[in-house]
């Protein structure tokens, strides 16, 4: 499992933030507790610049899952929550790319990560419903998250059609995931085409990553009020 740290400054009080976090005295702690004491310095208006940011220049699930950053004692009780599920996720569906990012989680599928389809197809295959499967009983167990749901493709073939078949793909996840019995309130779907590539698209491997389906895991309200309540 990987964490992510932010490493574009933004503004000045962004760069404060990344220097207090890059110090031996948060270096030597685990995610959760990194979570928290980041929280606590920047706070959810800084979670909020940052997600903006990051959100419209290449990476919205990042931004996601850091602009709903909470922060503090709190932000360390969702850390701790959110490390198990990460692990979860990781240890159940071994092929996909899990990240924790601040006080959320990051699951990238892309071809060769459990969910994937055919060439110019949006309908989902048999080992990519297993695969999903998995993630519903997980989301089962955690039942205080909500999920973004984002499509993307390369950039082989018109924009528009990328446009539309990174909606279908997406909305082919999401539509399953709720098929299984997780509240459709849980879900946001969002699209991108070839807008927002994370790999070299002159490459067939580049290209490959791109065609990818990526979550985003963060606290509901409800998740968030708890950790309020259980920390103050």
């Amino acid at each position: 499992m990987k964490s992510i740290f932010l490493k574009k400054p933004l503004v000045a009080i962004l760069a404060m933030a990344f220097i207090f976090s890059s110090c031996e005295a948060v270096k030597n702690t685990n995610n959760t507790q990194r979570g928290g004491a980041i929280g606590a310095t920047s706070g959810a208006v800084l979670g909020g610049v940052i997600g903006n940011n990051v959100g419209d220049g290449g990476n919205s699930v990042l931004g996601a899952i850091v602009g709903g950053v909470v922060g503090g004692a709190a932000g360390a009780y969702i850390g701790n929550r959110m490390d198990k599920q990460a692990q979860a996720i990781e240890e159940e569906i071994p092929g996909a790319e899990v990240s924790r990012v601040g006080e959320g989680i990051s699951v990238t599928f892309d071809e060769n990560s459990g969910v994937y389809f055919a060439t110019n197809k949006h309908e989902l295959n048999q080992k990519s419903q297993e695969t999903l499967n998995k993630l519903v009983k997980i989301f089962k167990e955690y039942p205080n998250t909500n999920v973004l749901v984002e499509g993307h493709t390369d950039n082989t073939g018109r924009a528009e059609y990328n446009l539309s078949l990174s909606e279908k793909r997406a909305y082919s996840v999401t539509n399953y995931l709720v098929g299984q019995g997780l509240a459709s309130s849980r879900f946001t779907t969002k699209w991108y085409g070839e807008t927002q590539p994370k790999h070299d698209n002159t490459t067939a491997e580049g290209r490959s990553k791109n065609r990818r389906v990526e979550l985003a895991i963060v606290a509901n309200e409800d998740f968030k009020k708890e950790a309020e309540r259980k920390t103050n």
